[in-house]
């Protein structure tokens, strides 16, 4: 399982998202600390779900890290837009 795919089943599982969008952004950052050949280093993540209803922005980064668990020191590079 890639990465990518890792991500989306985490999260899917963590918060039944009516939208998720992972996307590998590793290329555009081709000589840039943290790539690495192949991708699977930068990655730009979109989800919306209920769950984060009445969340801080900060408790909801928290919860998607913790549902990533072991993910993210594997990864170089997250960028999150959490919604409702």
């Amino acid at each position: 399982m890639t990465v990518s795919e890792e991500i989306r089943t985490r999260l899917q599982a963590a918060f039944d998202p009516r939208e998720l969008e992972v996307v590998d952004d590793s290329e555009s950052h081709r000589g840039h600390a943290g790539f690495q050949e192949g991708g699977e280093s930068h990655f730009n993540v979109r989800i919306r779900a209920a769950a984060f209803e009445g969340q801080s922005r900060v408790a909801r980064h928290r919860a998607v890290h913790k549902a990533l668990g072991d993910v993210v020191p594997r990864i170089h590079a997250l960028a999150l837009d959490i919604g409702i």
